[in-house]
């Protein structure tokens, strides 16, 4: 005890006297770059071309197997997915273990396992290593493709295609890459159900005979393993593996940047937030002279939280959840990215502000405090990085496949370090393009083109190109939808009202119980049951992995929530709000007032009318059928949108049984099950 009290007071003495010698009214002076030390592969090459990198770490009793086919991008053409395709059905199975045996395997040895059109990856302990490996020889040499799964991933395929078809991230990055490269590119080119129609089990099979060959691959060794030992094992297992068919390609040249700043709009009526991207291409390579500075740059512009496009529109103005900035580094082509997710009415403030800090970083210098905290949190991370042994096999193979100096790690601080303040300024004016670029505008155009229009920079407007979600040219959208005088909002609601059923059979409804499911992700599914009464009770809950997620109550006068166990109660606008459209039929009530009838607009290719609930919902009803099929709700959480489609009749009321529901990036699409009128509700399911 003696002991350890003296070592406390000798450390605290040390700390009081380090303390007493530093001149806290002067910014320390930072130190030498950190030398790098790092671990130099062992490496050998089979007679099939298959070049092996070996890291031996034996701190914990694991290892892993890293695959990488360096082809060539490769355009797909009529058949775009096939690579999709082939990379979903390997490592399911082999023509000597079937699948179910394969993949019971796996899981006993409590591995894993997986792979993609030019890869794969393997790790388990270091025990079961020799077998793994071999199962991992085993599906690539003799992968199981059969029509019976090519069917099945075909018709995930499709099924995920149509699934996204809403998502306005998904829209961006098809246009955004289809526009930047071009179609006939093969970053450009895209998956549509056409495409994925048209390919063949034969299409998978040449593609893999062609394509999934030793010749361009890498694997990466790393963990608890004796080099003797694995290149024994890999040469035994892998010099089978063969190139079946010679490769004769070229890759086209991306398209050039545009001539001048355009915002290049896409629209899509169910966004009920904008995705902008600023972008044009860059042609950087790490190997290049200007790599590091333009890594501290980008840190800077869009890199992190306290870099400039973040805190101004975050943080300034509150335009987002966070906004960012890229700079590709691919070895063909790549692209400069900035933007953001914003609400629909700042969008054009948005685009204003992203071209501003661009502006900004390249024209004045970068502050002497954001440099160094850019390299700082470089080096910090580097530092922090070295201690994964996947970072030093990533790192060897990077030298490998981009064809950098053996030195580039091991001097990597040191280049970040000697980054100057010139350097950001020169690199961004070098990289950041700003006249030559496509500002990716997806969004809700009846809301944003108004706005959208009066954006200027430099003093000229920047003028707008209109494409649809697959990136063609068309004309500019027409949003004036004529709408007859004689129409209010009373009209629609008891269109709507007679539509389901007529406001007598309503009338007869006291409550309704619905349970729903969605698929939250593959095989898991999240449950939905929802309770509402005439008498202002309402009641939902949601279920996932057998166990409550979330839910609402209101009794009729109070209300609460729960969320992941955690209860809070609710306040009286709250409940007010909840009652309203927690009531079996909300339309009865907007008969009383408060609601407004504003446009016709197009709501997934139906006229609809758009009637305002509240300034944080709308509300959309059908012009030919009068059924309510869409819900806009904006919360402090983000902007969500509900789709109800599929009405059915129950109990002499029409109800939607397929509920969409998009919440940012997510979308989960609802099957209702069951839907009881006047039954299985109680005062009590509402305690």
């Amino acid at each position: 005890m003696k002991t350890k009290i003296f070592t406390i007071l000798t450390l605290f003495l040390m700390t009081v006297v380090a303390q007493a010698q530093i001149d806290r009214s002067k910014q320390p002076k930072s130190g030498p770059a950190p030398k790098i030390a790092l671990e130099v592969p062992g490496e050998f090459e089979l007679p099939n071309g298959l070049k092996v990198l070996v890291v031996e770490n034996h701190k914990l009793p694991r290892v892993s197997y890293s695959l990488t086919i360096d082809n060539q991008p490769i355009k797909e053409g009529d058949i775009a997915g096939v690579s999709g395709l082939l990379g979903s059905m390997l490592g399911n199975g082999t023509t000597t273990i079937s699948k179910d045996v394969f993949n019971e395997e796996i899981d006993f040895l409590g591995a894993g396992m997986n792979f993609r059109y030019n890869g794969g990856y393997a790790s388990s302990l270091s025990k079961y290593s020799d077998r793994i490996l071999k199962l991992m020889a085993d599906a690539i040499n003799n992968p199981l493709l059969t029509e019976e799964e090519f069917q099945k991933e075909k018709e995930q395929a499709i099924e995920g295609l149509k699934s996204n078809q809403k998502s306005v991230d998904v829209v961006a990055g098809r246009v955004g890459s289809a526009l930047a490269y071009g179609t006939h590119h093969p970053y450009g080119e895209f998956i549509t159900e056409e495409t994925i129609g048209k390919v063949t089990l034969k299409d998978v099979k040449t593609f893999y005979e062609r394509y999934y060959t030793p010749s361009n691959a890498y694997l990466v060794v790393v963990g608890d393993v004796d080099y003797t030992t694995i290149e024994r094992q890999i040469r035994n297992y892998f010099s089978t593996w063969e190139s079946k068919l010679k490769i004769v390609s070229t890759v086209p040249e991306a398209m050039p940047n545009v001539k001048y700043a355009q915002i290049n709009f896409v629209d899509m009526p169910n966004a009920v937030q904008s995705n902008i991207s600023l972008t044009s291409n860059v042609d950087l390579k790490m190997s290049d002279p200007d790599y590091h500075a333009v890594l501290i740059a980008n840190k800077i512009l869009g890199g992190g939280f306290n870099s400039y496009l973040n805190m101004n529109l975050r943080e300034t103005h509150a335009y987002t959840y966070g906004a960012r900035s890229s700079v590709g580094s691919d070895k063909y082509v790549s692209r400069f990215k900035a933007g953001a997710a914003v609400r629909n009415a700042v969008t054009d403030s948005a685009v204003v502000e992203t071209l501003k800090e661009i502006k900004r970083i390249k024209e004045e210098p970068v502050s002497a405090q954001a440099l160094e905290n850019a390299k700082a949190k470089y080096l910090g991370d580097f530092v922090l990085n070295l201690e994964d042994p996947q970072n030093i096999a990533r790192y060897a193979l990077n030298i490998k496949l981009n064809d950098l100096p053996k030195d580039f790690y091991t001097t990597y601080l040191e280049k970040i370090k000697a980054v100057t303040i010139d350097d950001v300024t020169r690199v961004a004016n070098k990289y950041f393009g700003t006249n030559s670029a496509r500002i990716i505008v997806v969004g809700k155009g009846s809301e944003v083109l108004e706005n959208l229009e009066k954006v200027t920079f430099e003093g000229s407007n920047v003028p707008i190109k209109y494409y649809d979600v697959y990136a063609n040219q068309v004309e500019k959208p027409n949003y004036n939808i004529e709408m007859s005088r004689d129409v209010d909002v009373n009209t629609v609601l008891n269109k709507y009202i007679d539509a389901i059923g007529g406001k007598a059979n309503l009338d007869k409804v006291t409550s309704v119980f619905i349970t729903a499911e969605a698929e939250l992700q593959p095989g898991m599914m999240m449950h939905l049951e929802m309770k509402k009464t005439s008498k202002d009770q309402f009641a939902t809950e949601v279920f996932a992995m057998g166990q409550s997620m979330m839910k609402t109550v209101v009794d009729g006068e109070n209300g609460y929530k729960v969320q992941q166990g955690q209860r809070s109660e609710m306040t009286p606008d709250e409940v007010k709000t909840t009652q309203e459209e927690g009531s079996p039929f909300p339309e009865v009530n907007y008969l009383k007032g408060g609601v407004s009838l504003e446009k016709i607009e197009d709501v997934d290719g139906e006229k609809a009318y758009r009637v305002k609930i509240s300034d944080t919902q709308t509300n959309y009803y059908s012009v030919e059928t009068g059924l309510k099929i869409k819900i806009d709700k904006s919360t402090e959480m983000g902007a969500a949108s509900t789709y109800l489609t599929a009405y059915q009749e129950v109990s002499g009321v029409k109800f939607p049984f397929k509920i969409g529901q998009t919440n940012g990036p997510r979308k989960f699409d609802f099957a209702v099950k069951e839907i009881k009128v006047n039954e299985g509700v109680t005062d009590a399911d509402f305690n």
